[in-house]
């Protein structure tokens, strides 16, 4: 079996992945909270880890992978979103639950094994804070439990920063209910026009980080494999939950493997609002094609920061076009294995910037081969090693055409007519049909076999 080796952040080094149990191999993503589309930012960290579960799934079995990303459906900006927009709380998540699922499809991305709701593990969060209490790890005050940071001695050690830095990096609430400044909420209080359920410290709704904690636990085991998400929440959101499910759960280990993606640069500078860099991923996909944003979002080793600009994703664009060709050359060829390069760059913490080098050399071998026998071969190999990136998964027509059967159907008669026109040595017809379906962005391609078109 191929040994994989993965970066730990809790113990800064890159270690030989050995799961709990090689027929159950768990792994926990944070995923969005749904008050609106996500961020350019977010798709990146997705595409991280569906490409880790594609690689978990292709060494140890489909079946023998548990991938679980949670939805948080519970929060202080899905209120505040319901407020602004006059709309039903129920509604904001709904929709935005919805476009998360079809945007991350976009991408290719494959469907976890478990996709939670917040809302739906609510009894196992108060459970979770009880057993806190009843430790001595959290305590009630005002209408809300805190979780006592100084009861753990280990508090600090993932982000690796001093008591300061955590409190200041926290930005914690400075409250009188609190015994320390770093304590932070397991429960709060409700109104009666936010969403709450009944509980023993009064109505109320969970604090974010305690609804991790609950839903991986409860579907993954209270010890666990891999859990990732960006380098953002490493602080407070990460640290938190291993102090609260390591207290909760004396003497397992929660999660044993920690990767964390880096951040996403937009034109060489921090991707935000107020600077007018702010792409969301429904915004990008409406006008780009999923496979070339998720060939950008993997061209970076994931733990460096990534730039993310228009440019460079018209050049994603142009490498997959170029890849789509050379698949052009044998379509029927089946994807057979990846290529062994690709399966060592991979293996070594994920390094897609290095499994891409193999890619491009199997593109240039196709291109330079004309033997069949080894065109079939070698695109079937290029198929495998990209498909295990979630890349060339279309054929090379729906890539090059992708339109809906209908504006197909009207390109093709428009085609048959020029075809017509020039067998007849109607120049004029025909240049003004081919320059019709160029202002559509349709270019055609006479070749002896034909014509045929693209979208340019």
């Amino acid at each position: 079996m191929t040994k994989l080796s993965f970066y730990n952040t809790r113990t800064r080094q890159k270690e030989e992945f050995t799961p709990l149990d090689p027929k159950r191999v768990t792994l926990y993503a944070c995923g969005p909270t749904v008050y609106n589309y996500i961020h350019i930012g977010n798709a990146r960290m997705n595409t991280v880890f569906d490409t880790l579960f594609r690689l978990l799934r292709h060494v140890y079995g489909e079946k023998n992978v548990v991938y679980a990303r949670n939805l948080t459906d519970v929060d202080d900006k899905i209120i505040n979103a319901a407020r602004e927009q006059n709309a039903p709380i129920h509604e904001i998540t709904e929709k935005y639950t919805q476009a998360f699922w079809d945007d991350t499809a976009g991408l290719n991305s494959l469907s976890p094994t478990h996709q939670p709701k917040a809302t739906d593990y609510i009894p196992q969060m108060i459970a979770m804070i009880a057993s806190l209490v009843e430790q001595g790890h959290a305590y009630a005050a005002d209408g809300h439990v805190l979780f006592a940071v100084t009861s753990y001695d280990d508090y600090g050690k993932l982000s690796r920063h001093s008591r300061d830095e955590l409190i200041a990096g926290a930005r914690v609430e400075v409250a009188p209910y609190k015994k320390d400044p770093a304590d932070f909420v397991l429960w709060k209080p409700s109104t009666d026009d936010q969403p709450g359920w009944d509980s023993p410290w009064g109505f109320g709704r969970p604090g974010w980080h305690i609804e991790c904690s609950a839903m991986a636990t409860d579907i993954l085991g209270k010890s666990f494999d891999i859990h990732g998400g960006g380098n953002d929440l490493i602080f407070p959101h990460h640290e938190n939950e291993i102090a609260q499910s390591c207290c909760a759960y004396k003497g397992d280990s929660f999660a044993r493997v920690w990767m964390h993606n880096g951040m996403l640069n937009i034109n060489e500078e921090k991707m935000s609002k107020s600077l007018g860099n702010f792409f969301t991923l429904h915004e990008i996909l409406d006008k780009h094609p999923g496979e070339a944003v998720r060939y950008l979002l993997l061209s970076a080793y994931y733990r460096q920061p990534l730039e993310f600009n228009l440019d460079l994703l018209t050049e994603a664009k142009q490498i997959m076009d170029r890849w789509y060709r050379a698949v052009e050359k044998a379509p029927d060829a089946p994807a057979t294995q990846p290529h062994p390069d690709v399966m060592e760059a991979l293996s070594d913490d994920l390094n897609t910037a290095k499994a891409y080098t193999v890619l491009h050399d199997l593109v240039l071998q196709i291109n330079k081969t004309d033997d069949q026998a080894a065109l079939k071969s070698l695109v079937g190999t290029l198929k495998a090693s990209a498909n295990l990136l979630g890349l060339l998964e279309k054929t090379p027509q729906d890539w090059f055409q992708g339109v809906d059967n209908e504006s197909a159907k009207a390109i093709d008669d428009l085609i048959a007519e020029r075809n017509a026109a020039r067998a007849a040595k109607d120049f004029a017809t025909s240049d003004r049909i081919r320059n019709q379906l160029l202002e559509q962005g349709i270019i055609l391609d006479d070749t002896a076999n034909g014509t045929t078109w693209r979208r340019s």
